[in-house]
Order: C-alpha cells, then sequence, then structure tokens
C-alpha cells in the first residue's frame, strides 16, 4: 500500500542490512567447500539446492548439480540446509536428497585424528579457505603447506579435505 518512493526507501535500507560485514562474516563461519546448501534463484522466486564450490570476499560460488552448472551468488542468497534434514524442494524425491545431502567432512579435534600427508582444509583469520598438506605434528597444532606458504594451524580448526 506503499508509494513507490516508499518502497524504493524500503529496498535501499534491505540493501544496507544485507550487506553488513557482520552477516556475511556469520554465514561463512558455517560454510566450509562442497556442503550442500540452497539459495534464492532471483529467476524462479524460489529455494534451489546447490553445493558450495569456493567462497570469495563478497560472494560464494556454488554448483548446481541438477544441470552441473557454477555460478556465483552473494552470500544474502544462501540459506544454510541442517545436516540429516532433507532438502525443501518440492521437486526433489526422498532418495535423492538422502544422496545430494552428505554430512559435513569430519571435524579434527585432537592430535590423534591427522597424520603427515594428509590433506586438511581450515579458514584463515582473513576468512579465506585454505588447503594445505600436513608437513608436521606439532603439541598443539599442525605445520600446513599451503600453496608455498607454511601455517600453524589448530587441530580444532582443521578440516579433513572431501574430495567432490
Amino acid at each position: 500500500m506503499g508509494t513507490s518512493a516508499e518502497l524504493y526507501q524500503l529496498s535501499w535500507v534491505i540493501d544496507q542490512l544485507l550487506a553488513d560485514p557482520r552477516r556475511i562474516v556469520q554465514t561463512r563461519t558455517q560454510l566450509h567447500a562442497s556442503q550442500q546448501v540452497q539459495f534464492f534463484d532471483w529467476n524462479l522466486g524460489k529455494l534451489k539446492p546447490a553445493r558450495v564450490i569456493a567462497m570469495k570476499d563478497r560472494r560464494v560460488t556454488l554448483l548446481d548439480e541438477a544441470s552441473h552448472s557454477h555460478f556465483t551468488v552473494p552470500y544474502e542468497a544462501i540459506m544454510l540446509t541442517p545436516s540429516g534434514e532433507p532438502m525443501a524442494e518440492n521437486d526433489a524425491t526422498p532418495d535423492s536428497s538422502a544422496q545430494t545431502n552428505p554430512s559435513p567432512p569430519p571435524e579434527i579435534e585432537r592430535r590423534e585424528d591427522v597424520r603427515i600427508g594428509n590433506r586438511v582444509t581450515f579458514t584463515d583469520r582473513d576468512l579465506q579457505q585454505r588447503v594445505g598438506l600436513i608437513v608436521r605434528i606439532n603439541q598443539r597444532t599442525a605445520t600446513l603447506d599451503c600453496d608455498g606458504q607454511t601455517w600453524r594451524v589448530a587441530f580444532g580448526l582443521l578440516r579433513h579435505l572431501v574430495d567432490i
């Protein structure tokens, strides 16, 4: 019932709230590579299932497994799928939901959970996903080789790399 100017102003306020870096950081901390999520498809006007491929500063790259196409969307368009729940897609059958909704990669909690030569992933202090090879196991950290850089990372921050 509002005027066009009022709707435009409301749209601006919503855009400002969605672009808040705290919202982006909150979403990024809950995402990992190969995670099954849902995103809002602007063209269809509904949620669609997809798998996380890469995460950038303000956008995430997804793989639509039905069409095998890659695309990027803003973090605001992502809805995390709780593990164990089927996708809310009307077209999906229960069997296909179970196949496309794997559990997240196991987190590494202890020193005994890793071996030298394992490939692992972690989120660095700039919230960038890093993939590395364990070259040394220390008392409380693992030393990783990530593209020629050496990182010492606590075991609780590491996740086993899942190859998709």
